[in-house]
């Protein structure tokens, strides 16, 4: 097949600079000195191939901000791929920020790296790591039209921390001592180990669990429905996401169009480091196997 020539439209441009813009005012806005990173942590990017017209959408995860995907995205990009990871908000900035985001905010952030990557793009794959993953899941559930495929690596269906499990409740708790004009008794955030201390928060605000609850919970519920082809990939050993997570994400999937892949290995942060050799190769196949329009 050959394909035309997909330039940077002056279109494009535009709205690449509405969304570093959009980013420039959050970071200064929530800046918090020993918190937030280099701005080019959390800078969105597209990496453009002009010689495609086919996209992947790339979502990173809570905490984190586009570069945590960047070398999966430098991978697609030498496959062939023009890539957009979009920032999502509350992400690239603080803590204090993200708290006040709800998972319909990052859905709009999505929708936003949509409208880049269409206009470089005719067909487009979304694809995700952990929450970014719950959100191309949601993507390919609510826009199947928009996506060829949809690739999930480590959803959050289901968290291995004692804190997640009471999330909901110390939320409620929190908003009622705030209803009382009490703040000393509030447990907005619990502490983050992460696996990318140079990119994710040390601190993860207990509303965001919530949210990432609440959005899996509504994917779970319309898994069967998922129409488009799907490449589910879970860690067995991760200790935040419970490693059942992908098998049963993918069992729940009606489409016989679906690929599942276990990686042994016993960190969260599978996108990153030599790892990536059998998940990139993995995700590499499926977009090589894939029937494009």
């Amino acid at each position: 097949m050959v394909f035309k020539t997909m330039l940077v439209s002056a279109e494009c441009k535009r709205l690449m600079r509405r969304e570093s813009l959009l980013f420039a005012r959050d970071y200064e806005k929530h800046f918090l000195e020993g918190e937030t990173k280099p701005r080019h942590i959390g800078e969105p990017y597209l990496l453009h191939h002009a010689e495609t017209n086919r996209g992947v959408l790339l979502i990173h995860g809570l905490m984190a901000a586009p570069e945590e995907v960047r070398e999966w995205a430098d991978f697609l990009h030498l496959q062939g791929y023009t890539v957009y990871a979009p920032r999502l908000a509350g992400h690239g900035t603080s803590a204090f920020d993200l708290a006040q985001r709800s998972y319909s905010d990052w859905v709009d952030s999505v929708n936003r790296g949509w409208v880049i990557l269409k206009t470089c793009c005719e067909q487009i794959v979304v694809a995700g790591f952990s929450t970014g993953a719950g959100l191309a899941l949601h993507q390919a559930l609510t826009r199947p039209e928009s996506y060829a495929a949809v690739i999930s690596i480590s959803a959050p269906l289901k968290f291995k921390s004692i804190s997640s499990c009471f999330a909901e409740q110390l939320d409620r708790w929190n908003s009622f001592l705030s209803s009382m004009g009490i703040k000393c008794l509030r447990r907005d955030f619990v502490a983050n180990y992460p696996d990318n201390p140079h990119i994710n928060y040390h601190r993860c605000p207990v509303r965001s669990i919530v949210q990432v609850k609440a959005l899996m919970k509504k994917v779970y519920k319309t898994l069967p429905a998922l129409s488009i082809p799907a490449l589910i990939i879970q860690a067995t050993n991760d200790p935040k996401v419970a490693g059942e997570s992908g098998r049963r994400i993918y069992d729940r999937i009606a489409s016989t169009d679906k690929t599942y892949h276990d990686v042994c290995f016993n960190l969260h942060g599978i996108v990153r480091g030599e790892i990536t050799h059998d998940v990139f190769a993995e995700a590499a196949a499926f977009l090589n196997r894939l029937v494009w329009r």
